[in-house]
C-alpha cells in the first residue's frame, strides 16, 4: 500500500499549499491512504469545520489533530459529526470524537489511524501514551483485520518520539511525529519492519519560526515581553511529510522517503 504522511498543517499558507497540491500529488503517485495532521490549519491553533472540509475534499483519507484538538470551539461538536477526524487517545476521557479508527483505504484494505498525545515537556499532564496506543495495538495486530497500521506521535521531546517508535516497531507499519514543525532527517525503518521519522515537520512557510511571523517570535526571545499575538506566516509553504509503502500480507515497511515539495525546503540541485 502507497501511504503519504503530512505534517503538521500551519495556517492560510499551509491549508493552500495541501488543497493545491495533493489532489495532483495523489493521482501522480498513485497513493492509497493520506493522513494529514491538521491541528494548527486555522489561524496557528486548532481547526475548524469549514477548512477541515477543504482539506478532506483535497484528498486527505483522515486529519488528526494534537494538543490544539479545540482550541476552535466548533470542533467539540463537529468532530462526532466527522468520523474522518482524529484527537488523540489520552487526551481528556470527556472529550468528544475517537482516538483510533479503522478506515477503508483503495482496493478495500483497512489502514488503523491512532494519535496520542507525549508527557514530556507539554504544557498539561496527559496519560500515559504507551500504554494507550498498546490497547489498540494488541485489538487490531498487523496481518489481522488491518492491512497497515499508522501511529501520530504528537509531542515535543524527541526521546519520547524515539521510544514510541521502538515501542511499536513490528506492530505498527508506521510511526511518525508531529507538533514540533522541524523535520527531522531520521526517516528509517526499525529492526520489527516499523517505517520511523522523529518529526515530519510542517505544511507551512518556513520563513518563520515553526510557521509564525518572525517579528513577535524574535522580540519575546530577546526581550522577554510579548506585545502581540503570534501569527501564522504566509509566504509560500512546504509540504512535508513521509511517503511509505507497506506490505498487504505482513502490514511491514518496505520503502520510505522524506517528502519536500515547494516552498523553502524543496531539494536542490548539487
Amino acid at each position: 500500500m502507497k501511504i503519504l504522511f503530512l505534517g503538521d498543517v500551519m495556517g492560510r499558507a499551509g491549508r493552500s499549499a495541501v488543497t493545491e497540491r495533493l489532489p495532483k500529488i495523489r493521482a501522480d503517485w498513485g497513493l492509497d491512504f493520506v493522513v494529514v495532521n491538521a491541528e494548527n490549519a486555522t489561524s496557528g491553533a486548532g481547526l475548524t469545520a469549514a477548512h477541515a472540509k477543504s482539506l478532506l475534499d483535497a484528498g486527505a483519507d483522515c486529519l488528526t489533530l494534537g494538543d490544539h484538538a479545540f482550541d476552535q470551539k466548533e470542533m467539540l461538536s463537529f468532530i462526532t459529526q466527522e468520523p474522518r477526524i482524529i484527537r488523540p487517545l489520552n487526551f481528556s476521557k470527556e472529550a468528544p470524537g475517537k482516538g483510533a479508527r479503522l478506515f477503508t483505504a483503495t482496493g478495500g484494505r483497512k489502514v488503523l489511524v491512532a494519535q496520542v498525545l507525549g508527557q514530556v515537556f507539554m504544557k498539561r499532564p496527559f496519560d500515559d501514551p504507551f500504554s494507550a496506543i498498546d490497547i489498540e495495538l494488541r485489538r487490531h495486530p498487523l496481518g489481522g483485520l488491518a492491512q497497515a497500521t499508522l501511529v501520530d506521535m504528537h509531542c515535543e521531546a524527541t526521546s519520547e518520539k524515539m521510544a514510541m517508535g521502538h515501542w511499536c516497531d513490528a506492530r505498527a507499519s508506521i510511526v511518525v511525529g508531529t507538533h514540533t514543525h522541524v523535520p527531522t532527517g531520521d526517516a528509517m525503518i526499525l529492526p520489527g519492519g516499523t517505517a520511523y521519522q522523529t518529526d515530519a515537520g510542517m505544511c507551512g512557510d518556513y520563513h518563520s519560526v515553526i510557521g509564525m511571523e518572525k517579528a513577535e517570535p524574535l522580540r519575546r526571545f530577546i526581550t522577554g515581553m510579548p506585545k502581540s499575538r503570534f501569527t501564522p506566516a504566509t509566504g509560500e509553504a512546504t509540504l512535508s511529510g513521509l511517503y511509505v509503502e507497506t506490505d498487504d500480507r505482513s502490514g511491514k515497511a518496505k520503502r520510505l522517503e522524506m517528502v519536500r515539495v515547494g516552498g523553502r525546503l524543496q531539494p536542490s540541485a548539487p
